[in-house]
């Protein structure tokens, strides 16, 4: 099963809110996920970004491919660097 790391939007119309979700590359972008490992709020000023570093760490070790948004996030927080550390080296 290929698993992606990607954004889950939820909130009202012209509110976004954002869940980073661990889900089937197959499934829809709000249809069924694994895991969810945080969430982003890009309407708070600054954006409010948290995400479960043990679970996102865990994930990306087991091979879960993020998105383009959801990368550009895990290396806001420093999780992307990291997971590259661990990986080569």
């Amino acid at each position: 099963m290929a698993t992606k790391i990607r954004l889950r939007r939820m909130g009202a119309k012209k509110s976004p809110f954002y869940r980073m979700v661990v889900a089937d590359s197959r499934s829809p972008r709000d249809g069924r996920f694994i895991e969810e490992l945080g969430y982003y709020d890009p309407g708070t000023d600054p954006a409010t970004i948290k995400i479960d570093e043990e679970k996102a760490l865990k994930w990306l070790a087991t091979g879960a491919k993020p998105t383009d948004t959801a990368q550009s996030l895990l290396k806001k927080t420093g999780i992307w660097e990291k997971h590259q550390l661990k990986k080569n080296g």
